[in-house]
């Protein structure tokens, strides 16, 4: 295990001692949670970032299509079978 060093302000230098001391844990092991914890979460979209994806994805369900659906449904046909049988026959430029 590695030994590093961090400047903390007071405030959450006991919150870390008052929560290792309830919780009967040393506090390198409630930082390691916490930073674990926070790691975890940190890959997910925040509400604001949630809202805005969603947002934009109703004006583009709303927008009309810009291709018949018969030129959609053959695209995505001939992108599976091209995936079923391999994919592609030559070297991408």
């Amino acid at each position: 295990m590695a030994r590093v060093t961090f400047s903390l302000d007071d405030a959450t230098v006991l919150q870390i001692r008052q929560t290792a001391a309830r919780l009967g844990k040393a506090q390198s092991h409630v930082v390691r949670e916490a930073v674990a914890e926070y790691a975890a979460r940190a890959g997910t979209l925040s509400d604001q970032e949630r809202q805005h994806a969603l947002r934009v994805l109703e004006r583009l369900r709303k927008d009309a299509p810009t291709r018949p659906l018969a030129d959609v449904d053959q695209e995505l046909r001939a992108i599976r079978s091209a995936r079923r049988a391999g994919g592609r026959r030559h070297r991408s430029a």
